[in-house]
């Protein structure tokens, strides 16, 4: 079960030669998602060798120019690949003028259906994605406009049988599925098969969290707590808190604080000024607060590991 994330852009407002608008894919379960479009996204996915075709849905953050301008090539690059699938775009309220634009003027050889898929009056995190096996949440960030965060994860798995009990207890067909619903099962003769004995879940549920751009708010930790990977924007430094004060954003040191009380395991650093040509600095910062903290690449491709529960007997 595939769970990795490819960042595709680092900068902020001003890309550099080096760094290029916000941007990443993620690859949940064969299902590949992608978060946010700045200008260029398209030209880092035929780099970094991600599918158009295979697109199941994008997400955008909020209405910055850096987070959705690459939006309409990709689009239009997506109707010359031969796309007829509908596509789905999650994003606030304000992409339906947008996409309204793109239809009226550019939109004459779509072959496929574009969905607008409002995240409206949202308060705290909802579900706006799910299968049997995955579900995808959005929740309100702290910026100057309506911006929201995304939350990746996996559904708790149904529980799986110890082999030995089913034979050692002769557990019929009803008393396994019950154990596998999590239930206790009390058989006819009173005594009682704990789910908790004869039942465990065959992994952890992994998840991962985006914070792209936002101010640090109280509950925003606990919103992503627990995330394997949480790649939360660190646009300045120490010396320019006042700065992120000012344009409703984080420095690096603010960012692995919320890592840290959020207990996630991993944290990536994106989203940087243009006025930091080496990023040392903002590592270190973060470092001193959570020293599981990394810098994003452009083009690094991050797996998110399965833990299995093993059944010992």
């Amino acid at each position: 079960m595939e769970f990795k994330v490819t960042v595709l852009g680092t900068a902020s407002a001003l890309p550099t030669v080096n760094r290029y608008p916000s941007a990443c894919a993620v690859n949940l379960h064969g299902r590949l998602f992608l978060v946010d479009c700045g200008e260029g996204t398209q030209m880092r996915m035929r780099k970094y060798g991600i599918s158009f075709a295979k697109i199941d849905s994008i997400f955008i953050s909020h209405m910055h120019g850096d987070h959705v301008f690459g939006i309409f090539g990709l689009l239009s690059t997506m109707s010359l690949a031969g796309r007829t699938a509908p596509l789905r775009v999650y994003a606030p309220g304000q992409f339906a003028t947008l996409l309204s634009f793109f239809k009226a003027n550019f939109a004459e050889s779509i072959k496929y259906e574009i969905v607008h898929v409002s995240l409206g009056k949202i308060t705290g995190p909802s579900i706006i994605y799910e299968t049997k096996t995955i579900e995808i949440s959005a929740f309100p960030l702290n910026h100057r406009i309506a911006a929201f965060g995304f939350m990746f994860k996996e559904k708790e798995p149904a529980f799986n049988i110890r082999k030995s009990m089913i034979e050692n207890h002769a557990l019929s067909l009803y008393e396994i599925a019950r154990l596998k619903e999590g239930k206790d099962v009390v058989r006819p003769d009173g005594s009682i098969l704990l789910n908790s004995e004869f039942a465990y879940k065959p992994y952890v549920p992994r998840s991962f969290a985006y914070c792209l751009d936002t101010a640090p708010f109280r509950e925003l930790p606990g919103w992503v707590a627990g995330s394997d990977l949480l790649y939360h924007e660190a646009t300045f430094d120490d010396s320019l808190e006042d700065m992120a004060v000012a344009t409703f954003h984080s420095t690096a040191r603010q960012a692995a604080a919320c890592a840290r009380n959020a207990g996630v395991r991993k944290l990536l650093l994106g989203h940087f000024s243009s006025r930091f040509k080496d990023l040392g600095e903002l590592l270190g910062q973060a470092r001193e607060e959570f020293p599981e903290s990394y810098l994003a690449v452009e083009g690094e491709e991050i797996g998110i590991k399965l833990d299995r529960h093993i059944d010992k007997d």
